[in-house]
C-alpha cells in the first residue's frame, strides 16, 4: 500500500494543483535575482540580462529627462545602463511589441481580418488608418500598419480577429507577459491607449522585445522606414495605406553612433506615458544590443537621449 502512495504521489494519479502567478515568487523575472538562494529559479535567467540595481555610474549619459532607461547586451547577457529598470510606467505604443507577439504566434499571415465596429477609437489624438467596418486585410498588412504607424485600430483589428474578441486577446497578451517573467505587466487593451490599470516595466518590455525578435517577420517590418499597401473596404473597393515609420531613426531625422547601426523598434507616445522608444541595434561585429527609454519629456530629450544610451555600446 506503502508503495502503490508513492507512485500516486509522484505521478499525480490525476489530480492537478493550481499554483496562482504572483511577482513576489521565486521564479518571477524580477525575484530570479533579488533571492540569494537560487535554487531553481536560476535556469529561468541563464539566457537573460538582469539587474535589481540602478547602473549609472557613466556620468556621460544624461538621462535626466527620462523616467527609465536601459541598455542590454543582448551577447554577453550585460547590463550596459540601467535606471529605474523595475519601476511601472505606462508604455503607450511599446504595448504592440506584445500585440505582435501574441498575433505572431496564434495566426498565419496569409489569414485575412475583418473589421467590425470593434476598431472604433474615440481618444483624441489617437493614430489611425482610417479602418471601417468591414474593412478586409491580411495579418501581415495589419502587423505591418502596427509597428511602421503604430495605428491603434489595427491593433484592435488584430486583437478582434486572433483572440475571437478584444477581451480575449488581451487575456493572451497578459498570459504571454507572465510566460516571460514579465510579471510587472498589466495590460488592458492591445494598443497602449492611456488606462490607470495598463502597466509594464524597462525591463519587463526588454523580456518582451528579446522574444519579438526571434520572430523573422518582427524584424522585416520594424526596420522598414515606410510601408504602402492596398486593401478592401466591405463592397470590395480598394482603400489604400501609405506611411512613414513613427521612428526618426529610420527616417534619418537623427544619426546612430559611429559603428552602431539600428536595425529598428517601436516607438510610444501618448500624455501619460511622454516619449518612448525601444530599439535592436548591432555592433560593428554584429552583436546585438536592446535599448529602452520610457517617458521622454519630448521627442528632441528622446532621441538625443538614445543617442547617449547607444555611446555606451563601445565603452
Amino acid at each position: 500500500m506503502l508503495a502503490v502512495c508513492i507512485v500516486c504521489c509522484m505521478g499525480g494519479c490525476g489530480v492537478s494543483y493550481d499554483m496562482a502567478y504572483d511577482a513576489d515568487y521565486d521564479v518571477s523575472s524580477f525575484n530570479v535575482v533579488t533571492k540569494q538562494e537560487r535554487r531553481t529559479a536560476a535556469p529561468f535567467a541563464a539566457d537573460l540580462c538582469v539587474t535589481v540595481e540602478n547602473v549609472t555610474d557613466d556620468e556621460s549619459v544624461n538621462m535626466s529627462q527620462a523616467e527609465a532607461a536601459a541598455l542590454f547586451d543582448l551577447e554577453n547577457k550585460g547590463v550596459l545602463y540601467a535606471k529605474n529598470i523595475h519601476e511601472r510606467l505606462f508604455p503607450a505604443s511599446l504595448t504592440k511589441i506584445m500585440t505582435a507577439i501574441v498575433a505572431l504566434e496564434n495566426g498565419k499571415l496569409s489569414q485575412t481580418l475583418t473589421a467590425t465596429n470593434a476598431v472604433t477609437v474615440t481618444e483624441s489624438g489617437a493614430v489611425l488608418c482610417g479602418l471601417k467596418s468591414g474593412d478586409t486585410m491580411t495579418l501581415d498588412q495589419a502587423l505591418r500598419i502596427l509597428l511602421v504607424y503604430s495605428a491603434n485600430d489595427a491593433a484592435l483589428l488584430i486583437a478582434e480577429n486572433i483572440g475571437g474578441s478584444v477581451d480575449n486577446f488581451i487575456n493572451m497578451m497578459n498570459e504571454k507577459a507572465k510566460e516571460l517573467g514579465a510579471t510587472n505587466t498589466n495590460f488592458t487593451n492591445p494598443n497602449g491607449l492611456p488606462d490607470l490599470n495598463h502597466y509594464t516595466t524597462a525591463y519587463d518590455l526588454y523580456l518582451m522585445f528579446n522574444e519579438a525578435i526571434k520572430y523573422d517577420t518582427f524584424n522585416e517590418i520594424i526596420h522598414m522606414s515606410s510601408y504602402q499597401t492596398k486593401y478592401y473596404d466591405a463592397a470590395g473597393n480598394v482603400k489604400e495605406f501609405n506611411k512613414q515609420s513613427t521612428n526618426l531613426f529610420l527616417r534619418g531625422n537623427y544619426e546612430a553612433p559611429a559603428n552602431v547601426t539600428i536595425i529598428g523598434g517601436k516607438t510610444g507616445t501618448t500624455n501619460a506615458a511622454g516619449n518612448c522608444l525601444m530599439l535592436l541595434s548591432r555592433d560593428e561585429n554584429g552583436s546585438p544590443y536592446i535599448s529602452v527609454i520610457l517617458k521622454a519629456a519630448g521627442s528632441e530629450a528622446l532621441y538625443r537621449q538614445m543617442q547617449d544610451l547607444l555611446e555606451e555600446i563601445h565603452k
